[in-house]
């Protein structure tokens, strides 16, 4: 009877003397039948060779693809198909690993049919967040969806999500606006004094340190675009980049060469008054690849920068990055633009725009507030010409009266009538 497979383990290989004469320090090493796969980890190493094991065991598992019941498959398999599959093509496929390891810590060892609102709900209290644990289930949901789509498993399985939360209602002022621009503008950078008078002391050094930063909130501010688009902007046509063509004044928010997602990001015309700043800002050399860079590198993420500049502005917390995007959807609202016409240019469903941003749009209600406490009030003309009218009236009812008896008034008709009555005629 052939002998059972022990499956991949560690093995720690002791120090050795080599052919060459020098010394070999002990190893940790993974057996996997006939193979050594070395794992870079010394003898005083175990939690980090632990580590690579179970890796490699990972990496070489296999979820199995054959229908069954709902009862017999775990969820782990579940997502590892789908981290397979679908995780690749996504957008962001790293944040969708991140999510899905979440999900594998609560549910991996639990099978399909547990899967009820009970569990659900108890997941959403574990990961302590109402809104993340709703994203992560929106990936479960996914992922048991795909893997069913496959022909994976029989029966229904279904996913209770949390309530979403109140839409973020910040949003800035013009003054607000103009106050975050101006803290980014006049930022300076601080060094202590070494010596003079203010030695020991911070000042400020010719050095301006956010003026990248009032960038990215022009273009994000008059575009209504996702910091993302606005952080990867260039002038130039660069894979992996939004293009700005500053000679037709088109933002082509949707990186070069990347395909289209929920999160709609169609070109949108740039204002005016803000494709001047840009090609100005390329002109003198202001951006040189990317219109948000710091020291000719592209920035990645603003929020440090960001929430230091809300800070030296005095603004009302929260405000965020995304805030800006809020404000541009916001003073649309408040110009009137049409919501088909506003939802295009902010790369939104109009029925978002509405839920969202239609509390802002109240113009087409200003008739129905207007009737609703309107007193109408004659002017001196139509006072003076009804009582003309009246007057007219009154003249005419008593002509035809005096009319009436000078032809016999009513004795007459009473007479007629007497002899009617008695056959006279």
């Amino acid at each position: 009877m052939p002998r059972r497979a022990k499956g991949p383990r560690l093995w720690l290989r002791k120090s050795r003397k080599s052919n060459d004469g020098f010394e070999r320090k002990a190893q940790w090493f993974i057996l996997d039948g006939t193979g050594h796969i070395a794992t870079g980890c010394a003898a005083d190493e175990t939690e980090a060779a632990a580590r690579k094991l179970a890796e490699y065991i990972g990496q070489k598992y296999e979820p199995s693809r054959k229908e069954r019941d709902i009862e017999d498959i775990l969820i782990g398999d579940v997502l590892a198909v789908y981290l397979d599959d679908r995780v690749p093509n996504q957008a962001r496929p790293d944040n969708a690993r991140d999510r899905i390891d979440r999900l594998n810590d609560f549910w991996g060892n639990k099978s399909l049919s547990e899967v009820n609102g009970k569990t659900c709900r108890e997941y959403a209290k574990w990961s302590g967040s109402p809104g993340g644990s709703r994203r992560d289930l929106e990936d479960l949901r996914a992922a048991i969806n795909h893997h069913s789509k496959e022909g994976l498993h029989r029966g229904i399985v279904r996913v209770t999500l949390p309530a979403k939360g109140l839409p973020r209602d910040r949003w800035l002022t013009r003054d607000e606006a103009a106050a975050l621009i101006w803290a980014c503008w006049r930022a300076r950078e601080m060094q202590p004094e070494h010596h003079g008078f203010y030695k020991g002391q911070n000042c400020e050094t010719k050095k301006k340190t956010s003026q990248h930063i009032a960038r990215f909130i022009l273009i994000a501010l008059y575009t209504g675009t996702r910091a993302a688009a606005v952080a990867a902007s260039s002038p130039y046509k660069i894979p992996g980049r939004s293009y700005v063509d500053l000679e037709r004044g088109t933002f082509y928010r949707l990186p070069q060469g990347s395909r289209a997602t929920k999160k709609r990001q169609p070109p949108v015309p740039i204002p005016p008054r803000l494709l001047a700043h840009m090609r100005r800002w390329v002109e003198k050399g202001i951006a040189q690849q990317h219109f948000v860079e710091w020291n000719g590198q592209p920035v990645l993420s603003v929020k440090t920068g960001f929430q230091r500049a809300v800070r030296r502005a005095g603004l009302e917390e929260p405000v965020t990055p995304h805030t800006l995007r809020h404000t541009a959807a916001t003073w649309l609202m408040h110009k009137g633009v049409p919501l088909w016409e506003a939802s295009r240019f902010l790369g939104m469903t109009q029925e978002t725009l509405e839920n969202v941003y239609g509390h802002h749009h109240t113009d087409h209600l200003r008739e129905a507030a207007a009737a609703i406490g309107f007193q109408h009030r004659e002017s001196l003309a139509e006072t003076l010409a009804a009582t003309r009218l009246k007057k007219s009236a009154n003249a005419s009812s008593q002509e035809v009266t005096e009319n009436v008896e000078k032809n016999g008034g009513p004795a007459w008709t009473r007479t007629r009538n007497q002899t009617v009555m008695s056959g006279r005629l």
